[in-house]
């Protein structure tokens, strides 16, 4: 069997790219609670955690905007339609402005709302509100620059996606570091310096588009065409639910291992860490899946269905979902070594308590088989997000977040009927339940899609 070099090269042109500029999402975070756990004192670590967070969860709910905007790109890309690309651009970009105004008018309702069922200090919720208040000025860059790089995506360009990120995240780290050390700002400065980072990766990134693509723009506004609109008011709606189901699960991985105790909760946040860690790789290769599939379904001219691609030319996409799962097995099958492997020493890289290496060293299983089960549920969902099938990726979500809870409530009633003491097993297992509910479910719809 001959290796087809021209496809892996695509998909490492978009992986790549995508995997270096994840990689240094974390340290932003990281830079941060250092300058402050140097600079001030406790209230404004925790205050910067609940600022973070409050963003963490509103942006989630607009993960939607790159999604979509890859997806569709993608096909108009593979349609040769360079003017649908620039129109796409340009209508994608006025929903994040409007998603923005919105923030801006619900940005006190919010805040208040979120602090109020949140048990913290006065001290942390004074310094999150004032953290809150400087860094949602940067909404409108935050969810064009979403928009952006769900573009530079669908044009099949991994490489200008990166710049953007690296820039916004470079910038936070510096602007950060000196506002909060070199000025009388202290702690808070580091609010001020994500502000800065994300308008001006927001300028480098249009920059960018209007140097490389601005011949993509030229007669792009075609004003409201009622078909292509609503298809992707539609399609976003369906991702908006997606991102609403990834904030329960997420929020209710945090809220039950909270009851653990202090030991049992570090070691479920830094579980999470490593599942996240494997994440930022395995998202370039969905990146990738989405870019690909979505040019490949572009160039068959029959429909914005995966069935599309296949009916026109079936070898040729088999070879891309071959190409584009062989590299997210390789990738999984190398974290899995690694955690089998060396998870004490991995435990160590990430805390010195002791109990909560021990801690974690019963949970090294699920921490072991987690790299191949993420991996399947990614890989589909770039691979029915580039076929922009959001009603498909929306039911697997709320199935997924079913399955979170049903199984653990199913794991809390058994114990408590046999008298068992319930552990974090139950809530690893709810959360494997969710990624099998997907893999599961978007698996079949592949299957019938080949029928």
């Amino acid at each position: 069997m001959t290796v087809d070099f021209p496809l892996h090269k695509s998909i490492l042109r978009i992986a790549v790219p995508s995997i270096l500029a994840n990689i240094t999402i974390p340290l932003v975070g990281l830079v941060d609670m250092v300058i402050a756990g140097h600079i001030s004192q406790a209230w404004a670590i925790g205050g910067i955690a609940v600022g973070t967070m409050l963003f963490d969860m509103l942006y989630g709910c607009f993960g939607f905007l790159r999604v979509s905007t890859a997806g569709l790109t993608a096909q108009a890309y593979g349609a040769n339609n360079p003017r649908e690309c620039g129109s796409l651009f340009m209508r994608s970009g006025g929903i994040a402005l409007a998603g923005a105004l919105l923030i801006w008018l619900l940005q006190t309702v919010y805040l208040e709302a979120v602090l109020y069922v949140m048990p913290c200090s006065e001290e942390v919720a004074g310094f999150a509100r004032e953290y809150f208040r400087i860094r949602v000025w940067a909404a409108p860059a935050t969810l064009m620059l979403m928009t952006c790089k769900g573009w530079f995506i669908g044009m099949q360009d991994g490489t200008r996606a990166m710049v953007a990120d690296v820039v916004v995240n470079g910038v936070n780290m510096l602007a950060s570091y000196l506002l909060a050390v070199r000025t009388p700002l202290g702690a808070i400065g580091v609010a001020w310096g994500t502000l800065i980072a994300q308008w001006l990766g927001l300028i480098v990134a249009l920059t960018m588009i209007a140097v490389r693509y601005r011949e993509h723009f030229r007669f792009s506004f075609s004003g409201f065409r009622l078909s292509a609109d609503k298809k992707l008011f539609r399609l976003n709606a369906d991702l908006f639910v997606r991102s609403l189901c990834f904030i329960i699960v997420y929020v209710g991985w945090t809220a039950i291992s909270s009851a653990y105790g202090d030991v049992d909760l570090a070691a479920s946040a830094l579980m999470m860490k490593l599942f996240m860690l494997f994440s930022f790789f395995i998202d370039g290769f969905a990146y990738a899946a989405e870019a690909l599939v979505g040019k490949q379904i572009g160039e068959s001219g029959l429909s914005d269905d995966l069935s599309g691609a296949m009916e026109t030319d079936g070898e040729a996409f088999s070879r891309l979902m071959r190409a584009l799962f062989g590299w997210g097995t390789g990738m999984a099958l190398l974290f899995s070594l690694l955690y089998a492997l060396f998870p004490e020493t991995i435990y160590g890289w990430m805390t010195t308590d002791r109990p909560v290496v021990e801690a974690l060293a019963h949970y090294t299983p699920w921490l072991v088989a987690m790299p191949i089960v993420s991996m399947l549920a990614f890989m589909w969902d770039g691979v029915f997000a580039g076929a922009t099938q959001g009603q498909t990726i929306r039911n697997a979500m709320l199935y997924a977040a079913s399955a979170f809870a049903g199984t653990y409530l199913i794991c809390y009633l058994a114990a408590d009927a046999i008298g068992f003491t319930l552990s974090l097993h139950a809530l690893f297992a709810a959360y494997f339940a969710h990624l099998a509910a997907r893999v599961i479910y978007l698996t079949w719809k592949y299957i019938r899609t080949q029928r």
